[in-house]
């Protein structure tokens, strides 16, 4: 004669303790944030670390990929603007070697066509900085669960027009050494009066360049700058 075992009140008790438990200690999803603003690394670790572990804060292109590589974080949260490696090659790289790791753009540049490249590259999500927090948080999200994100405000038709207009611009060839050497140092991420002292000139000058450089390619915003150094592979 068979006998059926009737779970007791203590069993069910310690059985849904152990379930708790084992729900408490799933790690929360890794997170690496790059950024050349310190201020704004701590900021976004406030954001995220009441849902996501931030394993690290890089404000350098360069570092970022070592740190990417060390670290192998779920998520790397990185802007295109940085020193050394600017942001789109920096994940291209990540992209490369950690094809498991989620790429989140977050960055000023409110322009389709980086966009656009950015999800060429590898990006699982682009986010401008001008969206509420929660907009970030929905983009993590929704790249950690194989889906791709983008601001709300990014038209793909504009990026199709910029993409002509930079596709039509003349040739960098068109320009001279000193002011080939200004545009990949601004592609890279430095800000003008950085440029000026790694060329050991005035930052009026690496303005001057600039204006000249924006005339001479009939571009007409920083955007539209870099996202001309990016494709001629001068960032």
């Amino acid at each position: 004669m068979s006998t059926t075992k009737t779970q007791r009140p203590a069993d069910e008790a310690t059985a849904s303790t152990k379930s708790r438990k084992s729900t408490r200690l799933t790690p929360p999803p890794r997170v690496l944030l790059a950024d050349d603003h310190a201020l704004l690394l701590e900021a976004f670790r406030h954001l995220l670390e009441p849902e996501f572990a931030v394993v690290g804060g890089i404000s350098d292109g360069n570092q970022l990929v070592q740190a990417a590589l060390e670290l192998r974080p779920d998520v790397v949260i990185v802007d295109i603007s940085m020193p050394g490696l600017n942001g789109l090659k920096a994940g291209q790289q990540i992209a490369q070697q950690l094809p498991d790791t989620r790429l989140v753009f977050l960055t000023m540049h409110d322009d389709p066509a980086l966009a656009a490249e950015a999800f060429r590259i590898g990006a699982s999500a682009y986010v401008v900085k001008t969206a509420a927090p929660a907009e970030l948080l929905k983009a993590i999200r929704a790249a950690l669960g194989g889906g791709a994100y983008v601001s709300p405000g990014l038209a793909a038709s504009e990026g199709e027009s910029h993409r002509r207009r930079v596709a039509d611009v003349a040739p960098d060839d068109a320009l001279s050494p000193r002011e080939r050497e200004v545009l990949r140092l601004l592609a890279q991420g430095h800000t003008m009066k950085e440029a000026a002292a790694v060329l050991g000139i005035a930052t009026r000058t690496v303005a001057f360049h600039k204006y000249r450089i924006m005339r001479t390619l009939s571009l007409h915003s920083s955007a539209e700058l870099l996202y001309y150094a990016i494709k001629r592979r001068l960032g």
